[in-house]
């Protein structure tokens, strides 16, 4: 049986200040890599390609960086350190959406930080510093920090489920051409069929009643719900 890969030692463990020209720095790289990853996403993201944006060889590039984990590493931390920490009111469940929400900008900003996040947590310090806040917030509420920890979590899995979901219908977009509305178009006669047959009387009322919710809506919706069940669990 082959041994276990362990992760190696954390880039925020080891002397990052390393290469010889000033030219090429760490944040130089980062925001290369974040710029080509919002355009064609992590799949497209090498060592080699940044190093050809930056007009640069590749290995001038690890005088900086050890890898492409690393640098993944490195990119979301520098999106969680332009995030925007809302000023705090005395209300801590309107501060704790207020956090969801600027999470689910930078995700749908940077969507595949939303691909890298259901992966493994990053740890870097600007996202343990917002974790440190959020954990803040709801410490108004509870002084029992697992379920502190727990809330938080529940949040951000409820914020990253709600935009991979909303990503999935871009990419869908993307890969078909066809817009939400022209894949329902598309689908409309065999839905009218299954209608038809009466056999599923609340997806009928769901397709003739209810109303089609644009992402926002139903991101607030849900957070809304969330937030209602976290408050009456707390108190």
């Amino acid at each position: 049986m082959p041994a276990r890969s362990r992760p190696s030692a954390l880039v925020w463990m080891r002397d990052r200040q390393r290469g010889t020209r000033p030219a090429l720095t760490e944040e130089k790289i980062v925001r290369a890599a974040i710029a080509l990853a919002d355009a064609e996403g992590l799949d497209a993201l090498s060592m080699r390609r940044i190093a050809s944006e930056l007009g640069s060889g590749t290995t001038s590039l690890y005088r900086h960086i050890t890898n492409k984990d690393e640098l993944i590493e490195l990119m979301a931390n520098a999106v969680y350190a332009e995030m925007e920490t809302p000023a705090e009111t005395d209300d801590w469940l309107a501060d704790l959406a207020a956090l969801g929400r600027g999470l689910r900008a930078a995700l749908l900003r940077h969507p595949w930080l939303a691909q890298h996040g259901m992966r493994r947590q990053v740890l870097g310090p600007d996202v343990i510093r917002r974790a440190d806040h959020m954990l803040g917030v709801v410490g108004r509420a509870t002084d029992d920090a697992s379920r502190a920890a727990v809330v938080v979590d529940s949040v951000t899995t409820f914020v990253l489920g709600s935009v991979a979901s909303e990503l999935s219908e871009l990419e869908a977009q993307r890969r078909t051409g066809m817009t939400e509305a022209e894949w329902q178009r598309a689908v409309g006669e065999y839905v009218r069929q299954v209608i038809d047959t009466g056999e599923f009387p609340h997806f009928n009322r769901r397709i003739l009643e209810a109303d089609d919710r644009d992402w926002e809506s139903r991101f607030e919706f849900g957070l809304a719900c969330l937030l209602a069940g976290i408050a009456q669990t707390l108190s």
